[in-house]
């Protein structure tokens, strides 16, 4: 066992658990007004000493996790020491993996729900990355950093505010990284866009738009493995926006939300929700269990969020419309504006002064603005790939800050918020709409926390 859990376990579970009563009582509070007592200190720009090799445990390898086999292993300071997944088809596909690329071979857990458990008991597990599915999500990352581990889990960080505020609690407490795996911040046009933003090209913004359209019905075919098997019951549970982060964590780094700017209060309102169960009678046996399930998550959410700076986000959902991917990505300044899906840009002075019509040709614009982590990594994670690369620069720019020593580009605050508004667009749209504060995960450090920087490689 690791020093810190040798010393420390026990007093750490005794206090986070002592904080559940703290965290949910401000969790449902609208005003804010009295935040839970911070039990540790804040990570914000957390810098822990330089790992000269980043030694890393795999939690769930199948849909999403197997990509990680893949980056990790070709990226230099980064070895795989340990992997674990309760399904043995997935197993053997990652085993394969490992036999094809000649890498060491990783210690496997799986035989139970808890093996998980073992992993993480490994004195060479540095970090732990968390791709399963969103109900491990809480459980896992805290029972990572109790153990000394630093987390890095997919989205969304937890599906609760409780269980949010558990995992800031833990990540004080423990001084461990817990970062939200979002990848689309590290998209080509993302990174771009907040280099443009960081340098005025827009004015002061004002405005910004973010979405996760995606037609995803076909999952509802997956019944006994794969995303689909677990992600479509929540289509019967819960009516808000169930997956906020790809769209808006790109737009709350624009606007230095956490840095300067927060979160105030959102307003959300769905749809009817008549796609799921049109599609179920469709395509499967009326008796089917498909056919069975009640849907009532509206197939399109959008909900409005208000910055304490004044600025405003439209933020969609759907999985379940006919329609073309997009993720919005617009981003609206005094001066002018950017838009994704397809991109194109209007500026009152620095383009080419016709702000009624849009310029649609982006090559000049990437000539002048790419994101220097792009021109030096770009050809690199294209070929690697993982979403046009977005993937492969995450892992590989995670990595590069552990060895480095320097903080990492998102903390468990920005997770946290950015995973919030599927609570409270949940808890929005049963109030009829009505405004739901976001709680201050930071505890008041965004108002001196500095922005994220343009870095180099």
């Amino acid at each position: 066992m690791t020093d810190f859990n040798r010393r420390h376990f026990m007093k750490a579970s005794l206090a986070t658990a002592a904080l559940g009563v703290l965290a949910n009582t401000a969790a449902c509070s609208q005003t804010q007004k009295v935040l839970p007592k911070a039990v540790g200190r804040s990570v914000m720009g957390l810098v822990v000493p330089a790992m000269p090799l980043v030694r890393i445990g795999l939690i769930g390898v199948g849909e999403r996790g197997v990509g990680y086999i893949g980056h990790f292993s070709n990226i230099e300071g980064a070895v795989i020491t340990a992997i674990c997944d309760t399904d043995p088809i997935t197993i053997a596909r990652a085993k394969n993996m490992f036999q094809q690329n000649g890498k060491p071979t990783p210690a496997w857990y799986g035989d139970h729900p808890q093996s998980y458990l073992e992993l993480l008991n490994r004195d060479d597990v540095d970090i732990v990355v968390i791709a399963t599915p969103w109900q491990w999500h809480h459980p896992m990352a805290k029972a990572a950093m109790l153990a000394g581990k630093h987390a890095f889990v997919e989205v969304p960080l937890a599906l609760t505010l409780e269980e949010m505020w558990d995992l800031v609690d833990t990540a004080e407490l423990t001084q461990r990284n817990c970062m939200m795996l979002e990848n689309v911040c590290y998209g080509r046009d993302e990174l771009m866009v907040l280099n443009m933003v960081r340098q005025g090209v827009f004015g002061e913004l004002l405005h910004g738009e973010a979405a996760y359209i995606h037609e995803l019905r076909w999952q509802m075919k997956e019944i006994e493995r794969k995303t689909g098997s677990w992600r479509t019951g929540y289509q019967a549970k819960l009516n808000g926006n169930l997956y906020p982060t790809h769209g808006l964590g790109p737009i709350a780094q624009y606007m230095n939300i956490n840095r300067g700017d927060r979160f105030d209060y959102l307003n959300s309102m769905s749809s009817p929700a008549l796609g799921r169960a049109a599609y179920a009678k469709r395509e499967f046996p009326a008796d089917h269990q498909r056919n069975q399930l009640k849907y009532i998550c509206g197939d399109i959410n959008t909900s409005i969020i208000k910055t304490v700076q004044g600025r405003t986000i439209m933020l969609q959902h759907d999985t379940t419309t006919p329609r073309p991917y997009s993720r919005h990505n617009l981003i609206q300044g005094t001066n002018g504006v950017f838009a994704g899906f397809p991109n194109r840009i209007a500026l009152e002075q620095g383009g080419n002064g016709d702000y009624h019509h849009w310029q649609t040709e982006m090559e000049p614009w990437y000539q002048k603005y790419d994101h220097p982590l792009w021109r030096q990594m770009g050809a690199d994670a294209e070929r690697n790939g993982g979403h046009g690369g977005m993937d492969f620069l995450m892992c590989w720019r995670l990595i590069y800050c552990l060895r480095n020593a320097e903080p990492l580009d998102q903390d468990v605050y920005d997770g946290a918020a950015w995973s919030a508004v599927l609570p409270l667009s949940v808890a929005s749209v049963a109030d009829r709409g009505n405004s739901k504060d976001f709680p201050d995960f930071s505890r008041g450090i965004w108002q001196s926390a500095k922005p994220l920087p343009v870095v180099g490689g």
